[in-house]
């Protein structure tokens, strides 16, 4: 096994559990304890987990991401009941904008059975994505990829979605909060999510459950500024208070 597919692994089960063992990796992956300590300790650098006694645990920072292809499995059936109201909610033959998002990704997997959709998106997983898909008009915005995510950034990506209006902008983010408003981690991904909003007629946010009360590092937008909130499950009953008393859409999947 090659060492970056060990790391991810690691980090596979960080995600999923919380917490690693070195005597426990050591023999998963039939390398020594040092090999895994060094593994542990470059994520530590990095800001994913903090070491302990005997293993690490992992971090929950909202203005640090996993890589991708880790993220993309993390709470596959809450994005997946996204997905499916989501799809309710685009019609046929509508124009949408897309993030890069892992739900973002999610999403267009329940769209697939719609007919003659534009789809203008920064996201190489989405396009991938689409590749087989007949009937569609896909549009990439082309960019700087950004190291260690499937998603193109920059001045060019802007430019080319703010040369469009489109019907949908369905985006995620790190961090939803009443005061601080739709939040990511990173500059640049916050300046093409508020040129997709600018872009777009209706502005969806789809978040599941780990998004609420949490900040991240760069505002996308006010909450007031979209139209619907869809998440996996209700959210409590201040939450569903606010988006009521705001004018929001909540639409949501499964009671808690």
């Amino acid at each position: 096994m090659l060492a970056a597919e060990r790391r991810n692994r690691i980090l596979e089960k960080l995600q999923q559990e919380g917490k690693v063992v070195v005597s426990e990796l050591s023999e998963l992956f039939g390398v020594s304890e040092e090999t895994i300590r060094r593994d542990l300790e470059r994520f530590d650098k990095e800001g994913i987990a903090s070491k302990t006694y005997g293993g690490a645990v992992l971090i929950e920072d909202t203005n640090t991401d996993m890589p991708f292809n880790i993220r993309r499995k993390t709470n596959m059936q809450g994005k997946r009941i996204i997905g499916s109201i989501i799809e309710s909610l685009v019609s046929d033959g509508e124009s949408i904008i897309m993030d890069p998002s892992t739900t973002a990704v999610a999403i267009i997997k329940a769209l697939r059975n719609k007919k003659n959709l534009t789809v203008i998106t920064n996201s190489i997983e989405v396009l991938i994505e689409l590749t087989d898909v007949s009937g569609w008009d896909i549009i990439s915005t082309g960019g700087n990829l950004k190291e260690n995510y499937l998603a193109l950034v920059g001045p060019r990506a802007v430019d080319t979605i703010a040369a469009f209006n489109a019907d949908k902008v369905i985006l995620s983010c790190k961090g939803l909060d009443m005061q601080k408003g739709v939040t990511d981690a990173n500059e640049l991904f916050t300046q093409v999510k508020k040129n997709m909003l600018a872009s777009a007629k209706q502005k969806i946010l789809a978040v599941d459950r780990t998004k609420f009360n949490r900040i991240a590092f760069s505002q996308i937008c006010s909450i007031t500024d979209l139209d619907i909130v869809v998440t996996d499950v209700k959210p409590s009953e201040e939450w569903l208070r606010y988006f009521e008393e705001k004018g929001i859409k909540c639409l949501y999947g499964e009671e808690h």
